[in-house]
């Protein structure tokens, strides 16, 4: 695994804090016009309106604004979770996979070819998903929603069923936004996403499927 490239420094005032938007947001852009290989710090600079030396302050290199873009978009990610699980009190389980699927798959479809440099550049300097704060507080909202409907699912091991859900959200958002089938909705796509999940949410664990299995006549 390569090394995580770090920033050289954080904002610390509003305007500092403006610049570095400034930056990522020109990132976004010339990534998802250029590509990885024609992406370069210098054209950066210039698309954002900043020297290159203003650059260079907050990043050594143009992958450590790969990594600050990624690390922008799992804290978006962190956002819509977090406004969803606090925008309606009383909905079920299934109310709100859907609206994360549909967030999280509407945030994608946004900037759909940055995500697709994304997806294939940033995996070469990945971190562990331990080592992500980002991650972490992902899974803790995720494990704390199942656990907060424990009674509308069937999976007994609520940890080991954070870690599928995240998967299958992960994997099958990701694929809808970046290869998405050929003549279906996003509407549909995320019905079919929150389908799975809760389709593997409410399938009871072996032990239970075998206690409730019938006799055979004898």
């Amino acid at each position: 695994m390569t090394s995580i490239p770090q920033p050289r420094k954080a904002p610390r005032q509003q305007r500092s804090q403006q610049t570095v938007d400034a930056i990522l947001q020109a990132t976004a852009r010339v990534l998802a016009e250029h590509g990885y290989a024609g992406t370069n710090t210098n054209l950066i600079a210039e698309t954002a309106g900043v020297s290159v030396g203003s650059l260079y302050q907050y990043f050594p290199n143009k992958n450590a604004l790969i990594a600050a873009l990624h690390d922008r978009h799992d804290r978006q990610m962190l956002d819509l979770i977090d406004q969803t699980l606090e925008a309606n009190p009383a909905a079920t389980l299934r109310d709100r996979v859907a609206a994360i699927v549909g967030a999280m798959l509407g945030a994608h479809l946004l900037e759909p070819a940055l995500h697709r440099v994304l997806e294939r550049e940033f995996p070469l300097f990945d971190q562990p998903r331990e080592h992500s704060l980002a991650d972490q507080d992902i899974h803790r909202r995720m494990r704390h929603l199942l656990e907060f409907h424990r009674d509308e699912i069937a999976q007994p091991d609520r940890d080991l069923a954070t870690y599928v859900v995240l998967r299958i959200m992960e994997s099958l958002v990701h694929a809808a936004a970046l290869e998405p089938p050929a003549g279906f909705s996003s509407a549909q796509l995320e019905q079919a996403v929150a389908d799975a999940i809760m389709g593997y949410l409410s399938v009871p664990a072996p032990a239970a499927r075998k206690r409730a299995a019938p006799r055979k006549a004898g």
